[in-house]
C-alpha cells in the first residue's frame, strides 16, 4: 500500500505542524528555520544518478560534478551507457561511481512503476543495483516519489542535527536514529526536512542537495 504523498508546500506545512505539536523541540527548530522546503523532484534516471553523484561528497562538490555532467550531456541513460570511463571521470566521477552510473544506465528500471510500490518495495528494488544503498534509495523515495513517511537515518547531517536538537551526548548512529524516527511517523520525511533545515541554521552549511 502506498501511503501519503507529499505534493505541495501545504503538505509539508501540515507535517511540520503535526511534528511541532508532538514535540516542543521540533516547534523550536521550526521557529528558527521558518517554512520548510518542498524538495520535490521529478523522478527518473537523472534523479537517481544525481543521488549517486551526491554520495560521500559535500553538497558543493556534488553540485559541481552535476553541472559538468549536464554540460557533457551525461544525465540520460543512453549517453551514460555509451560514454567511456574517461569521459565520465572527466566529469568528476570516481571509478567506483562510473561503474555505478553505468549499471544504473543498463538496469532498465521501470521508474513509473516505482510510484505504485509500497515504500519498502521501492527501497528493495533500488538497493538491488550496484552502488544504490539504503540512503540513496530513501532519498529517492522522499524527494522523487514524495513519500511522506520515509526517513534516511544513515545521513550524517540528520544524525548531527538530531544530536544538537535533542541534546544527545553523541551523534546517534543509523540504527538509533531510525528507532528515534518511529515517533515521527507518519511524517518522517517532513522530520527529515526539518532536521536538514535546522542543520543549515545550526552549522551554517547545507546538509543535502
Amino acid at each position: 500500500m502506498v501511503g501519503r504523498i507529499i505534493e505541495t508546500d501545504a503538505c509539508v506545512a501540515e507535517g511540520a505542524a503535526w511534528l511541532a505539536a508532538r514535540d516542543p523541540r521540533f516547534a523550536a527548530a521550526l521557529d528558527l528555520t521558518g517554512p520548510l522546503p518542498l524538495r520535490r523532484r521529478e523522478g527518473g534516471f537523472h534523479n537517481l544518478l544525481g543521488a549517486i553523484v551526491s554520495q560521500q561528497v559535500s553538497v558543493a562538490a556534488a553540485d559541481a560534478i552535476w553541472r559538468r555532467m549536464e554540460a557533457a550531456g551525461m544525465t540520460q541513460p543512453a549517453m551514460v551507457a555509451a560514454a567511456t570511463e574517461e569521459e565520465l571521470r572527466a566529469c568528476g566521477l570516481s571509478r567506483q561511481k562510473v561503474r555505478y552510473a553505468k549499471a544504473l544506465a543498463d538496469a532498465g528500471i521501470d521508474f513509473d512503476g516505482l510510484r505504485h510500490l509500497p515504500d519498502e518495495e521501492v527501497v528493495a528494488v533500488l538497493v538491488a543495483l550496484p552502488g544504490i544503498g539504503r540512503w540513496t534509495a530513501e532519498i529517492y523515495a522522499m524527494f522523487s516519489l514524495g513519500r511522506a513517511d520515509v526517513f534516511a537515518p544513515a545521513d550524517l547531517a540528520l544524525q548531527e542535527a538530531a544530536r544538537v536538537l535533542f541534546g544527545l551526548e553523541a551523534r546517534p548512529g543509523e540504527k538509533a536514529l531510525r528507532a528515534m524516527a518511529l515517533d515521527w511517523s507518519p511524517w518522517r520525511a517532513v522530520a527529515a526536512r526539518l532536521l536538514w533545515a535546522y542543520y543549515r541554521v545550526a552549522k551554517d552549511r547545507e546538509g543535502i542537495r
